[in-house]
């Protein structure tokens, strides 16, 4: 949909009336584009939902101010959207490909993911992203003709090509659907996927810093000393010399997107004139990413997440919790390949009957598409030990 104050339409944009179309043909119906329409289903989809209860760092019973896969979703939709616009690119698309991009994420962050990637390592391991791709294409059944949400190309490439270009040996997922759906695997993504990508990146950068503060896991003292932070702080210490610290922290996260976004709109469009690309598709075939940071802000960036790994991510209070969650995780998937009965019942005709990598996948697709608390709650029916995550 047309923003005020978007930029013309850029010749290397992805444009909707081009798309290479969908798995499933249909009819056009209403005013919406293709992207449009693909946002809006997947708005609208039933995993979409779930990501309210799923963790992003903190689980659900930690507060009601934390971010969740949800509101980390939202906030990656936003920088993208502005992106996209300042860049003269489809926002629709590039918002589509920002809402499907956690889709796949089994509960408790990536403590789930890798107790269910370890789980699964003798049928063909789990990834979120290709697991995301298996929700929209197979796992969402809402639509009489066909199974999944039946999205354009352009969102499956982007899906498929959130870390950039898939070398053998796939993941799983995307293995399976390449021989339904040719998604240039080789070639980059387009512009659209790329600035969904380091939105994910600036988005969960800033709000992990935010909800860590807030969280008590590290002070603003030790931010003062990371590059591009330290001197936003120095910033906001000079302009408001008596600010509480809730305030601070906010206009601290709110600086640090301006300031990203910013250099993400520089720095891709200096190298987009450098390329100088005809359309989507000469884009595709650059041979590297064109959305990305400008030298001194990707090493700030890298610092960022360097700072954030042991400070916040393997932090003693945050690794008991997600050790925890593992383990309930492992027993489910154990209980479930053990007995297919405990199952629920709408789950059990795809499990039985099945080969045992086809059963493990089944149950690989169920547990991905629970949340944290029923996660807790079916570990709470299937076992007497209770899990706590406190």
């Amino acid at each position: 949909m047309a923003v005020a104050g978007a930029k013309p339409r850029a010749p290397w944009a992805s444009r909707a009336e081009e798309s290479r179309g969908r798995l499933h043909a249909e009819p056009g119906g209403d005013a919406r584009s293709a992207f449009r329409r693909d946002a809006d289903r997947i708005i609208h989809s039933s995993a979409f939902r779930r990501l309210a209860y799923k963790t992003q760092v903190f689980s659900y019973h930690e507060g009601d101010h934390y971010r969740t896969r949800l509101t980390h979703t939202l906030e990656v939709v936003q920088v993208a959207r502005s992106i996209a616009r300042a860049l003269g690119l489809d926002e629709d698309l590039s918002e589509a490909l920002a809402l499907a991009h956690d889709l796949g994420h089994p509960p408790f962050a990536h403590a789930g993911e890798r107790v269910l990637d370890a789980c699964m390592s003798a049928y063909g391991g789990f990834d979120h992203n290709a697991q995301s791709l298996r929700v929209v294409t197979r796992l969402e059944n809402r639509y009489p003709g066909f199974d999944g949400l039946n999205l354009s190309w352009e969102v499956h490439e982007g899906i498929v090509k959130h870390n950039g270009p898939q070398l053998a040996p796939l993941p799983h997922a995307i293995e399976v659907h390449a021989e339904r759906q040719d998604l240039w695997l080789w070639s980059w993504p387009s512009a659209e996927a790329q600035v969904a990508a380091i939105s994910d990146d600036i988005a969960y950068d800033v709000h992990d810093l935010d909800d860590g503060l807030r969280a008590g896991l590290f002070g603003m003292d030790e931010l003062a000393a990371l590059p591009l932070v330290g001197p936003i702080i120095a910033g906001i210490e000079a302009q408001w010399p008596k600010l509480d610290r809730a305030r601070f922290i906010h206009e601290l996260g709110r600086r640090m997107i301006t300031a990203l976004i910013a250099d993400v709109v520089a720095e891709t469009g200096r190298r987009i004139d450098s390329a100088r690309p005809a359309d989507a598709d000469a884009l595709r075939r650059l041979g590297g990413a064109v959305a990305g940071f400008s030298g001194d802000t990707a090493r700030a960036e890298k610092a960022i997440k360097s700072f954030l790994f042991p400070r916040m991510y393997r932090h003693p209070r945050v690794m008991q919790e997600m050790e925890a969650a593992g383990e309930v995780v492992r027993d489910l998937f154990d209980r479930y390949m053990a007995d297919t009965q405990a199952l629920p019942e709408e789950w059990r005709p795809g499990v039985e009957g099945r080969t045992e990598a086809a059963r493990a996948r089944r149950i690989a697709d169920f547990l991905a598409g629970q949340t944290d608390r029923y996660a807790l709650a079916e570990h709470a029916r299937l076992f007497d030990r209770a899990r706590e995550l406190r």
